[in-house]
This record gives structure tokens, sequence and C-alpha cells, in this order.
């Protein structure tokens, strides 16, 4: 059983930053790829951005590339998200989810979910 808790996120103008966190639980956190989703309102959950495991393959969605970095601390049991560059079409929920050992891009595909954290860009 994992347990996701996020935190970060908030209101930030166009062109500027916020870092995501996802703190587990559990001691085989190591031994589950973790990705981002994000849900705007009125459309379906996206793939943002995923890390296996052992943390040795990233992938991120087009609309992220280059403005968006993921990354994992196994000794902390975290996974964070950087965003940059933010716009307007960030403006979402995001969700990390976690499943066990290689990313996927469909959100049925996992099976640990956080709370949600509300992303707000001010144009």
């Amino acid at each position: 059983q994992v347990q996701l808790v996020q935190s970060g996120g908030g209101l930030v103008q166009a062109g500027g930053s916020l870092r995501l966190s996802c703190a587990a639980s559990g001691r085989t956190f190591s031994t589950y790829a973790m990705a981002w989703f994000r849900q705007a309102p009125g459309k379906e959950r996206e793939f943002v951005a995923g890390i296996s495991w052992q943390g040795g393959t990233i992938q991120y969605a087009d609309s992220v590339k280059g403005r968006f970095t993921t990354s994992r601390d196994n000794a902390k049991n975290t996974v964070y998200l950087q965003m940059h560059s933010l716009d307007s079409e960030d403006t979402a929920v995001y969700y990390c989810a976690a499943r066990r050992i290689t990313i996927r891009t469909i959100p049925s595909e996992y099976e640990y979910w956080g709370q949600g954290t509300q992303v707000t860009v001010s144009s």
C-alpha cells in the first residue's frame, strides 16, 4: 500500500515557476514508477511527466518538454515536478500517481493517487 501526499502549487503569473512535491509512504517507494497528471475543467486527465523506479527513464508530454522537470529522491520517498515558463494552458489540478516499475501514460494504469493540487496561471 502506498499513500501519496502532495504539496506545492498555487497561483502564479504567466512566465513564472512552481514546484510540486509528492511524498509517499511505504518502504517500497523505490520500486514504483511515479508520474504526474493534470486535469483542467471539462477536460480529461492527461499525462504530464513520468519517472521510472530508479530514475533512469524520464518521459514528458510534448506540451511540457523543455519547461517541466521531474525528479525523485528515493531516500526521501519524494518525487518533484519543477515547472517553468508557465502559461494559462497549464492551469489545472495536478496529481501524482504511482505504479510498479515502469511508466505508463494512461491514468487507469496507475494504482495510487495523490489528493491533487491546484495550479492556476494568471495571464
